[in-house]
């Protein structure tokens, strides 16, 4: 074997290796980048208890219990599908019956998601096209957002130009 034969060897050999690395990690990161799962997703994806995730959707009407020592209960909703879930500690103060939310943590073994962080959504005047597709398909689209995403651009310039101005 000449030289240039085993150097071209060792390069596709170092190519073939990056490649199958680079595959693997993409494979395992699947799952990680979806910013939020929502229930119907994590009925049909069959998550492990024990497993950390994002759970996604409105907090169902009717659905908050305040406990003792700051634990409060409430159901996580996407139209679809309702799951169940458990926190304990301070609320957002946009935290509310019907507003959207982002909460991290897991399932236990008898199917509530275990909370350790909850994260508010402000409002829905934006979203990302893909959940307002999903809204859309759900039939729970309120053709309200698109105005009212319109009015509110305007005012988020105003507000961002007297920011400068100060």
């Amino acid at each position: 074997m000449t030289r240039k034969q085993r150097r071209l060897t060792i390069i596709g050999g170092s190519l073939a290796v990056l490649a199958i690395a680079a595959a693997l990690v993409l494979n395992a990161m699947r799952d990680s980048i979806v910013f939020f799962s929502t229930p119907a997703m994590v009925a049909e994806k069959h998550i492990q208890p024990g497993k950390r995730f994002r759970l996604g959707g409105l907090v169902q009407p009717g659905s908050l219990v305040r406990g003792d020592n700051m634990a409060i209960a409430f159901e996580v909703a996407d139209g679809s599908a309702t799951l169940p879930v458990t926190y304990k500690g301070i609320l957002p103060d946009l935290f509310r019956e019907g507003q959207g939310i982002v909460a991290e943590g897991a399932l236990d073994a008898s199917g509530v998601f275990r909370a350790d962080t909850v994260l508010a959504k402000h409002d829905e005047t934006y979203m990302p096209k893909e959940v307002a597709d999903a809204l859309k398909k759900q039939g729970n689209w309120k053709d309200d957002y698109a105005a009212k995403a319109a009015a509110a651009a305007p005012q988020a310039a105003a507000r961002t130009m007297e920011g400068a101005t100060q």
